[in-house]
């Protein structure tokens, strides 16, 4: 059997804090690590989606309803649900791999990244699923 869970699939995560919201998978570990000893990915998915916008209103209130809330996250794989949709953003790995998770500041340097990647993409139209609330 091949591999589902590669750089850019979609995931839907399904416990934790984060239940419900859609993910990218940004580095996929089938073997786990030392320090987690089950197959594991780290992830990069939206915790607040951006809300809807009509035509009628102003650049200023598109903008602020364009804004995303994004996290970052090392997940077990028995807690995602792999999905159809791969979403081909590039991250840099150098900026984003398990040991920026330990530090706050390198932290949130990574999440204001992938918050400038997510939106970048949304406002190129591309991806609309991705970028939707999951109805459930």
């Amino acid at each position: 059997m091949g591999k589902i869970m590669k750089a850019g699939k979609v995931v839907l995560l399904l416990s934790g804090r984060y239940a419900g919201r859609k993910a990218v998978v940004v580095k996929p570990n089938e073997e786990g690590s030392t320090d987690k000893p089950f197959p594991h990915a780290l992830v990069a998915g939206i915790d607040r989606y951006p809300r809807k916008v009509t035509k009628r209103m102003g650049k200023k209130k598109v903008q602020k309803r364009s804004k995303i809330k994004p996290f970052l996250k090392v997940v077990n794989y028995n807690h995602v649900m792999p999905t159809r949709y791969i979403v081909d953003i590039q991250f840099e790995k150098s900026n984003l791999n398990k040991e920026v998770l330990k530090d706050p500041k390198k932290k949130k340097t990574a999440r204001n990244m992938v918050r400038s990647k997510f939106e970048e993409k949304y406002k190129s139209g591309k991806s609309r699923w991705f970028f939707q609330k999951l109805r459930f």
